[in-house]
């Protein structure tokens, strides 16, 4: 059985499966950044015991973009 792959950036309405080469996804998510953000909480009976937050963001470096901090960063 042979799927043909609909292109993510065509004009027509999308039908069946889209392929997006998981190189262009890297690419784009990098160029642009993406922030992940989730909670978690153990809870017995309904009573939170536990929560964690995640808070993470994904982006490139660029080198000619100068660091916001004088003394160049908190490392």
């Amino acid at each position: 059985m042979t799927r043909d792959v609909v292109p993510w950036d065509g004009s027509g309405p999308l039908s069946g499966p889209i392929g997006v080469p998981l190189v262009d996804l890297l690419d784009r998510v990098l160029a642009t950044g993406v922030v992940i953000s989730g909670d978690l909480v153990i809870a017995i009976a309904d009573v939170p015991l536990v929560r964690l937050s995640l808070h993470a963001l994904l982006s490139s470096v660029n080198e000619r973009v100068p660091a916001p901090w004088a003394d160049g960063g908190p490392l």
